[in-house]
């Protein structure tokens, strides 16, 4: 005899209890964050929200077409993914370290960290200590 079978499908109790854990840990982090400034952060994500889907998609959508394009017109349409991962992380990596790159962050961290940066942007740049 078949078991019936649930209208939703129910992963097994491990992973109910990851989902779980990892929603508190959400909820524990967004109501930390929201200690503070909580207007100057609502209005960054809604900011960040509006910027991404009217500026940033647009641009990833026509970048990805345009590789489409190239690679299709050279017949080598497989080479595609090993294109955009490296890509997308690689843009992921600047957006996040972009700040503390360019220096205009430098308080901020040594608030948030107590250290100072110690010459981020020069080890970025590949440049040696010695110099």
């Amino acid at each position: 005899m078949r078991r019936p079978e649930l209208p939703v499908p129910i992963g097994n109790p491990l992973q109910i209890l990851l989902l779980a854990c990892s929603f508190a840990l959400a909820g524990y982090a967004g109501v930390r964050l929201l200690e503070g400034d909580w207007f100057e952060i609502a209005l960054w994500f809604v900011g960040a929200a509006v910027v991404h889907d009217l500026v940033l998609v647009p641009l990833y959508g026509a970048a990805d077409q345009t590789l489409l394009r190239t690679f299709e017109a050279v017949g080598r349409r497989t080479w595609i993914p090993y294109v955009r991962v490296p890509a997308a992380l690689s843009l992921l990596l600047l957006l996040v370290w972009f700040p503390l790159i360019t220096g205009r962050v430098t308080h901020r961290y040594t608030g948030a960290t107590g250290r100072p940066p110690a010459g981020l942007s020069r080890r970025c740049s590949g440049a040696s200590r010695d110099r």
